[in-house]
């Protein structure tokens, strides 16, 4: 073959196998893009987690704060409302006060006694912390004009006390209602070494 005849065999040749060539190569890149698209599909996780961490922990998060208070109020409802009151016969600002309870969801049994300082000191209520009735609610001590809503933190809190006191008899707590005045009182807990705490404060109005 002469040197004119190889150069008219390569410039008609070589077209034709570069085009092969180019073929070959874009058929490999379809068949990998394929079997890549292929195992990104069978872990949509691991893939979403690489490209949005910060949001799947986040939704992960809110879901368990979501759950947890779920549960608590789930617990609170599914704690019995019972009330077991001590009064003496005659007085009239205890019943006021076991009807707020009964309004609040409590489920009252009610004893009337004339000794009503014998079941004070069965249940060690202190005597600065005295008032005119006493209560049992799930093994805590309610003493006096305890607010139903600080019996039922209580009962969902249940710290490790005694029970709660309202001291003798303020105006303005729940049984002790005189039209629009209301003076300022303070709920304390008081625990069996007789260690006394402020448990919550309501202003006057």
């Amino acid at each position: 073959m002469s040197h004119k005849q190889f150069i008219y065999y390569c410039q008609k040749c070589f077209p034709s196998i570069l085009v092969h060539a180019a073929v070959r190569v874009v058929v490999i890149i379809c068949l990998t893009v394929g079997v890549l698209g292929i195992l990104g599909s069978t872990a949509p996780t691991s893939n979403a987690q690489a490209v949005f961490p910060g949001s799947i922990a986040a939704n992960a998060q809110l879901l368990s704060t979501t759950k947890d208070m779920q549960d608590q109020q789930t617990a609170l409802k599914s704690t019995a409302l019972n009330a077991t009151v001590y009064h003496s016969p005659d007085c009239n600002c205890c019943g006021g006060w076991i009807d707020h309870l009964k309004t609040q969801g409590f489920q009252i049994t009610d004893f009337s006694t004339p000794d009503i300082e014998t079941v004070k000191q069965k249940y060690n209520v202190p005597d600065n912390l005295s008032s005119c009735h006493t209560a049992i609610v799930n093994g805590y001590v309610i003493e006096g004009h305890v607010p139903a809503d600080d019996i039922k933190r209580l009962l969902q809190e249940k710290p490790n006390i005694t029970g709660l006191s309202v001291p003798q008899m303020p105006v303005g707590t729940p049984g002790m209602e005189m039209g629009n005045r209301k003076d300022p009182f303070s709920v304390f807990s008081f625990d069996h070494k007789n260690s006394v705490a402020v448990f919550n404060k309501y202003p006057s109005s």
